[in-house]
């Protein structure tokens, strides 16, 4: 429910106190709220979450959010639009506060070019992704409602953080109704 990468965490930790004047990684915080991301909007940076938790989610055209992935700690965020230089597919916003190491594209695309430590890691979270992709969409599917819901309000609790309804539904993919209604169905269990 909530991805974290240390591996990449660690790798970008050493690559930033290694830099002699900090201005090819340089750390950003954001507040609740904020966003890191904007779907369908250009940018060059690339950001590697070092505290914090932030939304991944993709409005459609009828205005409904549904919300991908709960990114944490050495999760990676515009790393897909640099390597295909277009417009962010998905909005990332600070669900908590958030720090988040920060790159340009081009410096981002020369690591990919000069280091084969940072391709491998690069590799694992690419691949991760279509895992974890894959196993969300079985798991919506083969799991009911109440499962994972009670999922979300545990993992809310244990990283101290308040997701509203509105994202609660946008992360199972239901509406308000739908989740009130199981909601209920768990206060009465």
């Amino acid at each position: 429910m909530l991805r974290t990468n240390i591996n990449l965490l660690a790798f970008i930790e050493k690559l930033y106190a290694a830099q002699e004047r900090k201005d090819n990684i340089i750390l950003r915080t954001f507040g609740k709220g904020e966003r890191l991301l904007e779907q369908d909007i250009k940018i060059d940076k690339v950001f590697i979450i070092r505290e914090g938790v932030t939304k991944c989610y993709l409005t459609e055209e009828n205005d409904k959010d549904y919300i991908f992935e709960l990114l944490g700690k050495g999760e990676i965020t515009g790393e897909t639009e640099a390597l295909k230089n277009r417009a962010c597919l998905c909005t990332i916003e600070a669900i908590s506060p958030v720090t988040a190491y920060c790159m340009s594209s081009a410096f981002f695309l020369s690591l990919i070019d000069n280091n084969l430590d940072f391709n491998k890691i690069l590799l694992h979270v690419l691949t991760d992704r279509i895992l974890n992709t894959s196993s969300r969409s079985s798991f919506q599917q083969l799991y009911p409602l109440e499962y994972g819901l009670s999922k979300l309000l545990q993992l809310q609790e244990k990283e101290q953080i308040t997701l509203t309804r509105d994202d609660m539904a946008a992360y199972l993919g239901i509406t308000i109704r739908s989740l009130n209604r199981t909601l209920k169905q768990l206060k009465k269990e």
